[in-house]
């Protein structure tokens, strides 16, 4: 028999490979949380499996050995041991009008609700951001918690590495957490953090999972001092996030800050994260104190993820789109949405609002913007604005709704960030912050161009039929 085996051994391999494409068909039809992965995944694995069988095992088992069930063990143990979350009850609030109901869809789900009497301010591009950053760790006196998907050992990353180093030494409680696939600090510059007392962690998805396992991101771009101001929206840390990489160029982000009970939110997203990396809660103290006294400012951090009861962030961004009666502007990197949101901008746009997208005219990863192209052409065809952003790199995600809701976070509009990756997102209801979205915003589509439905067809046939192709990798991206 093994002599046989070894005599037709590329045979034997052959039938071996297209047996564990079955298995891993049968897996994907169980498993894949959309019934369009569950087909992307099966078509491709029984017609090409010698080249999908790889990137099935490493992106596309999404529920290794009970991910989601031992996650949401250790995040019920999280919440007992989180007394202060109880407290926020106190600063909650509905916002008046319609988008009340937005604050009951958020208590259900378990995302707290809207906190009343928070500070905004809107952050554009890196150099704001990171000034704002270095700035307020500077004045932390009690703790700073720090987690991005990207963290360079670069010029930017080394001065913000100095300024938790400086706070570390001065008796602040510094915690750091970072996304071992999107950030690979080098091993000195984890050294000298941790010589400063800077309790340094990865954000390891395969804990005590599946080893080989690429999916469950923490995409999470967080920064918390002394539990009253938070840092969060597109920006990672790194050079490029100032322009300073030729190859890309300008790039283009929005970030923000809420001082308020609304940080409070945020220090609780990264509290379970840290005790899923460390089984531990950080000594840090919450602030709960409102710092503005306007009632009409309203403002809800939501953290999302694949262990969540309900698809979240699936539902928040249909609230959104179903809440518009007016306008509804997306600046977004990655348009791949899943089926139910394109129906809900198709709807939106039959309803007669207006409906605008920006993206870029090139993307840092080429099978997403193949695959986005069919999706973009859709939304010209029935009655949306798609514009290009051609100066550099567009990597924010911004969202408004008509002249009284914004959403400023971390998600891009793919599978990937709405069902498989850790996100946060600030929901905003704030007179004077929405006026200065919809003023940043109106700028950005004035220096984008405005695409035609012919553009897309003026590619050529070989062009449209690779992105047509594209668009069927779309559950898995």
């Amino acid at each position: 028999m093994i002599a046989w085996m070894q005599e037709h051994a590329l045979g034997t391999a052959f039938v071996l490979v297209w047996l564990l494409a079955i298995y891993s068909a049968m897996r994907a039809i169980l498993y894949t949380r959309t019934a369009q992965g569950a087909a992307a995944w099966t078509l491709a694995l029984l017609l090409m499996p010698f080249l999908t069988l790889p990137a099935y095992w490493i992106f596309g088992h999404t529920k290794f050995q009970g991910y989601v069930s031992r996650r949401q063990q250790r995040m019920m143990r999280a919440d007992q041991a989180l007394a202060q979350q109880q407290q926020l009850e106190q600063v909650l609030g509905p916002p008046d009008g319609r988008h009340a109901e937005l604050h009951t869809l958020a208590r259900r789900l378990g995302a707290g609700g809207f906190t009343r009497g928070n500070r905004l301010q809107l952050l554009i591009d890196g150099e704001a951001t990171f000034d704002a950053m270095l700035a307020a760790i500077a004045t932390a006196q009690d703790s700073v918690l720090i987690q991005f998907y990207i963290f360079r050992d670069d010029g930017i990353g080394r001065r913000i590495q100095q300024a938790l180093i400086e706070r570390a030494r001065a008796g602040v409680c510094v915690y750091m957490l970072y996304d071992e696939l999107g950030s690979r600090p080098a091993r000195r510059f984890l050294t000298e953090l941790a010589d400063a007392s800077v309790q340094c962690h990865l954000f390891n998805p395969n804990r005590r999972g599946y080893r080989f396992q690429f999916n469950f991101r923490n995409h999470r771009k967080l920064l918390v001092v002394d539990g009253r101001i938070a840092f969060l929206g597109g920006i990672n840390i790194g050079d490029d996030y100032l322009g300073k990489y030729e190859k890309i160029g300008p790039w283009r982000d929005t970030h923000m800050s809420v001082e308020g009970p609304a940080a409070s939110q945020a220090q609780v997203a990264f509290f379970k994260d840290w005790y899923w990396a460390t089984d531990q809660l950080p000594r840090a103290n919450f602030h709960l104190q409102p710092v503005a006294s306007g009632e009409d400012d309203h403002a809800l951090v939501w953290h999302t993820g694949p262990a969540d009861a309900q698809p979240e962030c699936l539902l928040l961004w249909l609230s959104l789109i179903n809440a518009a009666r007016t306008r509804i502007w997306i600046a977004n990197p990655y348009f791949v949405p899943p089926e139910p949101i394109v129906q809900a901008l198709r709807l939106a746009l039959v309803r007669g609002v207006e409906v605008r997208l920006l993206v870029p005219a090139r993307s840092d990863n080429l099978l997403v913007q193949l695959a986005s192209q069919p999706y973009l052409a859709d939304m010209i065809k029935t009655g949306a604005a798609v514009y290009e952003w051609h100066d550099g790199f567009m990597h924010q995600k911004t969202c408004l709704i008509d002249d009284d809701l914004a959403m400023i976070g971390s998600a891009n509009l793919d599978n990937r960030s709405i069902f498989i990756n850790f996100e946060i997102s600030a929901v905003l209801v704030a007179p004077e912050f929405i006026n200065q979205v919809s003023d940043m915003l109106e700028m950005d589509f004035a220096r984008a161009r405005q695409r035609s439905i012919q553009q897309f067809h003026d590619v050529g046939m070989p062009r449209r039929l690779l992105c047509r192709a594209a668009t069927m990798l779309a559950p898995m991206l």
